[in-house]
């Protein structure tokens, strides 16, 4: 299994694959993928402020079936008590995103070089 960060979420949808470089392309062609449930709350403020021009819940439908992208089931409680060490950012989505990565034992996918600094199991 794999978690995604939510541009990548977006990307997959939207059918933007140029924007993932090739070793990117193959681990989500061979691996479970799967999002932090925040990941979906992400998407829902990005289409409250515009920069989505479609629900959450669609673009989620559609890769479920696409794809086969699931939600993680690891408790909150455990994903706050990793959240609660990403000191490192003030932004809440990304050390939620992050913390379920790491409660779940698992690499997130991310172009976001911050994430990349901090958890040495992100990639892109």
């Amino acid at each position: 299994m794999i978690h995604l960060d939510t541009h990548v979420v977006v990307w997959l949808y939207q059918g933007e694959i140029s924007r993932f470089p090739h070793s990117v392309l193959e681990i989500l062609e061979r691996e479970t993928l799967a999002i932090s449930p925040i990941v979906l709350l992400e998407m829902v403020y990005l289409g409250e402020i515009g920069r989505l021009r479609v629900t959450a819940g669609e673009i989620l439908a559609y890769l479920h079936e696409a794809v086969g992208l699931e939600q993680d089931p690891t408790p909150f409680s455990a994903v706050v008590a990793r959240a609660v060490g990403q000191t490192w950012t003030r932004d809440p989505f990304d050390r939620i995103i992050v913390a379920q990565a790491i409660a779940a034992g698992t690499v997130l996918l991310t172009k976001d070089e911050t994430i990349r600094s901090h958890y040495s199991s992100a990639r892109w």
